[in-house]
């Protein structure tokens, strides 16, 4: 299974397990997790949720060919339920990161209420190199977090940046050791397993407050401009150079 899922001692776990493609998701992945988080929401056993990668890569973000065969055409389509549903969750998440974290294997910690982070960890949002705008409303929430120039320079050059530079902007709570990391976030969300489970949802509600409806209607303006930029040029050389291994060259565009 590409997607790995169990419930224990009131944890959900959903591991990405394909390391061979670097965790690159697909919309079959994505379906696994929405109905794996779907079920999440209306069991009272589970009273956490963690995300976990694997010790050499979190996720290598949308798997590119899978996406252009199965090109997301509303609200409906896996990864824009996977979206919903990380935005909406009631009980709290909390994700592992080792390794790359690339495109939504970033944004999906934007979503997680306690983010911890291998000291191998790297992250980047290239949606620009790739002719797209951001999603999952990190227009939105990484200028909250990390303040205007921070996101902008993440946002618009799309390159990588360390784990330690995720913590100083507010996108990770703690850079630990690689080995540390799995026992130290499962412990973290047993903490939160152990607490009062509708203080716990309360909280995060009060939190989250009138957020929740600017995140869905940025989250509709991000769907609304990546649709359309998919369709674009800038988006088809991109794609075409990356299928290539070439650079893209997006000089003959205006």
């Amino acid at each position: 299974m590409d997607i790995l899922t169990s419930k224990e001692n009131g944890i959900l776990t959903i591991e990405f397990n394909r390391l061979e493609k670097k965790n690159a998701i697909t919309a079959a992945m994505y379906q696994i997790m929405v109905d794996a988080l779907k079920d999440a929401e209306t069991d009272s056993a589970v009273r956490a949720i963690l995300f976990l990668g694997k010790p050499q890569i979190f996720s290598a973000g949308n798997d590119l060919e899978d996406f252009m065969k199965n090109r997301p055409t509303g609200t409906d389509s896996p990864v824009f339920q996977f979206l919903w549903q990380i935005s909406h969750a009631s009980k709290p998440m909390v994700a592992a990161v080792a390794g790359a974290a690339v495109g939504i294997g970033t944004t999906l910690l934007m979503h997680c209420d306690l983010v911890y982070a291998a000291d191998n960890a790297r992250f980047s949002m290239p949606f620009t190199q790739l002719g797209l705008c951001p999603e999952a409303a990190s227009s939105l929430i990484l200028p909250q977090i990390a303040g205007y120039q921070r996101a902008a320079e993440k946002l618009l050059l799309g390159e990588a940046f360390t784990a330690e530079e995720a913590a100083s902007m507010g996108l990770v709570n703690k850079v630990l050791p690689a080995e540390e990391l799995l026992a130290f976030a499962q412990a973290q969300a047993a903490k939160l397993v152990a607490l009062p489970a509708a203080s716990i949802r309360i909280t995060k509600r009060l939190m989250k407050g009138a957020q929740t409806a600017e995140v869905e209607a940025r989250m509709a303006q991000e769907i609304e401009h990546f649709g359309a930029m998919l369709k674009a040029p800038e988006a088809a050389e991109a794609f075409t150079a990356f299928f290539e291994r070439r650079k893209p060259d997006f000089s003959k565009f205006c």
